[in-house]
C-alpha cells in the first residue's frame, strides 16, 4: 500500500500528522510506504501534482490518500477524478468561502479599498504559499458537489474543531453516502492523531477492499 498524506493550509511536507503516520508505518507496517509531498502552490498545481503522483504510485501498489483540512478538500477532488480511496480528517468543504477571510482582513487593514482589491497576495501561509484572488476563484470554480466513489471514502471529524464547522462537513459527506465518524471534543489539528493511528490504518485497509 502507498499512502499519500495531504497536509493542510498552514503546513508542509514535514507536518506533524504526516511524520507520525510515516513513523508508525515504518515501525509496524514495512509493506506500507508513506509519501508527504509539499503542496504550498496554487490549487490547480496542487491538483495536477497529486493526480500525477497517484498515477505513478499506482503502477507499483494500490494508493490511498489521507487529507487533513484543506488537504481533505484536495483528497476529495483527487478521489473523484482518479477513483483513489481517501480518508479525510476535519476536511474543508468550502475553501472559496473560508479562505475569503484573508481578503476580508486585507480590506479591513487597508485604507484604500481599491488598493486592497489590486493587491494580488492576500496571505502567505507558513509553508510559503502566496494566496491570491485567482486562487479563491479557482476554489469557487471547483466546488465539492458530489462524491463519485463514496464506498472508497471515510471521514473523521472532531466535534471540537475550532476552525471549521464540523457539522457542515458531516452533513455534506453523509449526504453523499460517505461513512463519517464524528468524535467528541478534540480540535482542528487532531492533536490525538498518534492515538488514532491503529484505527487509521485499519480504515485505509478496509477502503482498499471496496
Amino acid at each position: 500500500m502507498n499512502i499519500i498524506y495531504i497536509h493542510g493550509l498552514d503546513s508542509d511536507a514535514n507536518s506533524t500528522k504526516g511524520r507520525l503516520l510515516e513513523n508508525y508505518c515504518r515501525q509496524y507496517y514495512s509493506d506500507i510506504s508513506v509519501y508527504r509531498p509539499d503542496l504550498n502552490s496554487a490549487p490547480e498545481q496542487v491538483f495536477e501534482q497529486l493526480v500525477k503522483l497517484v498515477a505513478e504510485l499506482n503502477r507499483d501498489a494500490r494508493t490511498v490518500l489521507v487529507g487533513s483540512s484543506l488537504g481533505g478538500y484536495f483528497s476529495t477532488l483527487v478521489s473523484n477524478h482518479t477513483g483513489c480511496a481517501a480518508l479525510l480528517l476535519n476536511p474543508s468543504t468550502q475553501p472559496h468561502i473560508t479562505l475569503q477571510r484573508f481578503a476580508n482582513e486585507l480590506l479591513a487593514n487597508t485604507d484604500n479599498e481599491g488598493d486592497a482589491l489590486n493587491n494580488d497576495i492576500l496571505h502567505t501561509t507558513a509553508g510559503g504559499w502566496d494566496i491570491t484572488h485567482a486562487d479563491l476563484q479557482w476554489f469557487a470554480a471547483h466546488p465539492l458537489e458530489t462524491i463519485n466513489h463514496p464506498d472508497k471514502m471515510a471521514v473523521l471529524i472532531k466535534e471540537g474543531d475550532e476552525l471549521l464547522n464540523p457539522y457542515l462537513s458531516r452533513d455534506f459527506y453523509r449526504g453523499s453516502d460517505v461513512r463519517v465518524t464524528l468524535q467528541e471534543g478534540g480540535d482542528h489539528r487532531f492533536s490525538d492523531f498518534n492515538e488514532q493511528l491503529p484505527m487509521v490504518i485499519e480504515t485505509l485497509q478496509r477502503l482498499l477492499q471496496n
